[in-house]
C-alpha cells in the first residue's frame, strides 16, 4: 500500500485540534447567547401584556405585577377607567376607556378581568388583546396609556359583577425594575334594577380611579401666574404691615408726648392746677365710666379677632380715658395756690 494514501499522524492530530477548537468556539458562543437571553429577558418579557401569574406564581389580577416596582403597589400611578355604569342592563355593551397617569412614566400596560361574568371585545387596532393564559381577561398588545375596551353584560341577571384592573406604568429602562410603578383598582357593577341610574347619560356612567390624590389632580404650574400671586401677596403684606407700623409708631409718639408734657409740667411748671372736689368727683366718675367701657370694647375686639385697627384705636382711647382719670386725681390732690382762690 502506498504510504502517500494514508494520512499522517501529524495531520490527524492537526485535524483533531481544529475540531476541538471549533467545538470550544461553538460552546462559548452558546454560553454567550444563553447569558444574553438571561440579561435581556426582563427587557423583552411579556411584550403582549402581563402574564396570568406573577413572579410568585400568584394571580396577577389579584396580587399585581410583582416583578415591577420592587413588588409593591404604588399610589404614584393613577389607574383610571371611564364609562362604567352604576348597574348593567342584560346584554348591553359598554365602552370602557382605561388610562394610566404617572409623573415620569408615560407608557405601560394593563390587565382587566370580570371573572368571566361578561364578554370583552378585543380591538386589535386599540392595542388590546386577550390576556395570556386567561381567556376571561384582556390586556394590552402594545405599550401605551389609553385603551378602549368594549364590555358586554351577560345575557341574564348574575348579580353584582366584580372587576379587577391592574395598571403598570413603566420607565422603559432595563426591563422590569424598581423605576416602574403599578397599582390595582377594584370596582363593581350592580345587578339590573338594583341601583338608581340617572337618565342623563353623562351621569349614568362613572369614572373610577385609584392613586394618590395629589397626583390625580396635579396641574402644570404657570410660572407667570405663580410670580403674579407672589407679587400680590408681597404687596398685601407691605400694605398691612406698613399700616400697622405707622399707627403703632404714631401711638408711641403721642404717649411719649403726654409723658414728656407731664414731666415738664411738674419739673418747670409747678405741677397741675388745683381742681375743686365738687368738680373733680363728677369728672372722675365720667372719665372712669368711659375708661371701663373703652377697655371692655378693647378686649372684645381682641377676643373676636377684629382687624388690628380696632384694638389699636380702642386701646388708645382707653389709655386716653385712663390718663384723664389720672389728671383729675392729680388736680384734686394738687395744693391750692393763691391764683386758684381768686
Amino acid at each position: 500500500m502506498d504510504d502517500k494514501c494514508e494520512p499522517s499522524r501529524a495531520s490527524l492530530r492537526s485535524r483533531d485540534t481544529e475540531v476541538d477548537s471549533i467545538r470550544s468556539l461553538v460552546l462559548k458562543a452558546l454560553l454567550v447567547i444563553a447569558a444574553s437571553m438571561i440579561l435581556v429577558a426582563p427587557v423583552i418579557a411579556n411584550p403582549d401584556g402581563p402574564p396570568n401569574l406573577n413572579l410568585e406564581q400568584d394571580p396577577t389580577i389579584d396580587f399585581g405585577c410583582t416583578c415591577h416596582g420592587g413588588g409593591v403597589a404604588s399610589d404614584s400611578v393613577i389607574v383610571k377607567i371611564k364609562g362604567v355604569p352604576q348597574a348593567y342592563e342584560i346584554g348591553a355593551t359598554y365602552n370602557f376607556t382605561i388610562s394610566l397617569s404617572h409623573d415620569s412614566n408615560t407608557e405601560g400596560g394593563f390587565l382587566l378581568s370580570d371573572r368571566g361574568s361578561g364578554t370583552f371585545t378585543v380591538l386589535e387596532e386599540e392595542g388590546v388583546r386577550e390576556a395570556m393564559g386567561d381567556p376571561d381577561s384582556v390586556s394590552q398588545s402594545s405599550s401605551g396609556n389609553d385603551w378602549l375596551v368594549p364590555w358586554t353584560a351577560p345575557d341574564s341577571d348574575v348579580g353584582v359583577i366584580h372587576f379587577s384592573l391592574v395598571g403598570n406604568a413603566v420607565n422603559g429602562e432595563n426591563g422590569a425594575d424598581e423605576g416602574d410603578a403599578w397599582n390595582i383598582l377594584t370596582f363593581s357593577i350592580a345587578a339590573p334594577g338594583t341601583a338608581t341610574v340617572s337618565d342623563d347619560e353623562s351621569l349614568a356612567l362613572r369614572t373610577i380611579s385609584v392613586g394618590d390624590y395629589d397626583n390625580l389632580f396635579k396641574q402644570e404650574v404657570d410660572p407667570e401666574a405663580l410670580e403674579a400671586e407672589r407679587q400680590e401677596e408681597l404687596a398685601h403684606n407691605y400694605f398691612e404691615y406698613g399700616n400697622l407700623y405707622y399707627w403703632t409708631t404714631l401711638s408711641i409718639i403721642i404717649i411719649a408726648a403726654v409723658v414728656q408734657g407731664e414731666f415738664y409740667e411738674r419739673r418747670f411748671g409747678g405741677g397741675p392746677e388745683h381742681l375743686d372736689m365738687r368738680l373733680a368727683v363728677p369728672q372722675g366718675i365720667r372719665r372712669g365710666v368711659l375708661f371701663i367701657g373703652l377697655s371692655y370694647l378693647f378686649f372684645w375686639s381682641l377676643n373676636t379677632g377684629k382687624p388690628y385697627g380696632w384694638p389699636l384705636v380702642l386701646g388708645m382711647l382707653a389709655l386716653w380715658a385712663g390718663y384723664g382719670i389720672f389728671r383729675t386725681y392729680s388736680q384734686a390732690k394738687a395744693p391750692v395756690r393763691v391764683e386758684d382762690m381768686l
